[in-house]
């Protein structure tokens, strides 16, 4: 059986268990701090996992609170979940996450957060935890992706914006749906120049290392505009993202000079999807693009996350602007108690680990201002 992480891959002050029985699932979870502090829980993206937080934890932990990070369902040392592509689908709907994040927070005790924080596809999570549920989540944290609101209940007929990037002189493709083909996964599992070096080059590429992240907002959502943005969310036709990376693979040099992610801590990612494949958070894109449990979230039309809300991401992260006007309408409509939208330097679109002392100082800075803990 899959063990827990050790201290010999853990910064000192972080455990981690396992959590039975949450939603079906043994979910692997770092903590830091103790039960009966105010708790604040970290929810990853892709393609990372509860590591991602392993410089905020401590940091936070220091400054009293409880600290809870789980590997997500598809993710990490996290067991229970379908790994088919013909599986089990609807179990990664966004309501059934949320469903897994307040089952763990009920096996551990805790009745409520002072304040939920996820980055990239954890930040969707953070928000509908706070759209559904605001007497659990107090306040919530968004990093890299901003959150729009919930899906219209009925949505104005959009252009096949898929068919003019096929149609570009320059055919294009977007990730997302690339992501969500039966061969993505195995592609980049079993990519040419192996697992480790796959995602040094895909960290490297959405990182602000690469020179080519100078991020701007779009003039729409048209083709033309969204082949503006790098290959890593508007991929060549042709090539996977194994492919695309690789073409922008760091030099022996700066590998060894990448303070933000050092070899061995590459190591600890690439020895979980060496493991396990990528299949498991692939499913959360398929969710996304075939509109699975769209319905149901149609049901939240016109709600606001009305907990104080922060926005958090790297200057150099193309992120902000990937979803035309998300970033916009998230700051006048679908947060209603925004108490400030960060660009940190120096950081790309993995801001918690290239920046983390920005991020440490704006978290804390929050959570004592922002949120309701009264402590002096």
């Amino acid at each position: 059986m899959i063990e827990a992480f050790g201290a010999d891959i853990l910064p000192a002050g972080i455990r981690a268990r396992f959590v039975d029985g949450v939603n079906g699932l043994r979910l692997h979870v770092l903590e830091a701090g103790q039960p009966g502090q105010p708790c604040v829980l970290l929810l990853h993206g892709f393609p990372e996992l509860a590591y991602s937080w392993r410089k905020i934890i401590p940091a936070l932990a220091g400054a009293g609170y409880y600290v809870i990070a789980p590997d997500q369902r598809g993710y990490g040392r996290t067991t229970g979940w379908d790994p088919d592509y013909d599986g089990d689908l609807a179990s990664f709907g966004m309501l059934n996450l949320v469903r897994d994040v307040i089952g763990v927070l009920a096996a551990l005790g805790q009745t409520h957060v002072q304040a939920v924080v996820g980055h990239d596809f954890g930040a969707s999570v953070a928000a509908w935890c706070a759209v559904l549920r605001p007497d659990i989540f107090r306040s919530v944290t968004l990093m890299s992706a901003p959150f729009a609101g919930p899906p219209a209940l009925t949505p104005p007929p959009a252009p096949d914006v898929h068919a003019a990037l096929a149609a570009l002189d320059r055919p294009r493709k977007h990730y997302q749906w690339y992501y969500s083909t039966r061969e993505a996964n195995a592609a980049m599992t079993r990519s040419r120049q192996g697992m480790h070096a796959f995602l040094r080059a895909y960290y490297h590429h959405k990182s602000a290392d690469w020179p080519g992240n100078q991020p701007f907002r779009l003039a729409g959502a048209t083709a033309p505009e969204l082949a503006r943005m790098p290959t890593y969310y508007i991929m060549d036709r042709d090539r996977g993202m194994a492919e695309t990376v690789a073409a922008e693979m760091p030099t022996p040099e700066a590998i060894a000079a990448c303070e933000w992610l050092p070899d061995a801590e590459l190591r600890v990612y690439s020895g979980e999807y060496e493991r396990t494949g990528f299949q498991g958070g692939l499913q959360w894109y398929r969710c996304r693009t075939q509109g699975v449990g769209n319905r149901e979230l149609q049901v939240f039309a016109g709600r606001t996350i009305d907990v104080p809300s922060m926005f958090i991401a790297g200057a150099r992260d193309w992120g902000i602007y990937q979803t035309f006007g998300a970033i916009e309408r998230m700051q006048a409509s679908a947060c209603t108690h925004m108490l400030g939208c960060h660009l940190l330097d120096n950081a790309g679109h993995w801001v918690q680990q290239e920046n983390p002392a920005g991020v440490i100082a704006l978290l804390l800075a929050f959570l004592r201002n922002g949120g309701t803990d009264t402590r002096n």
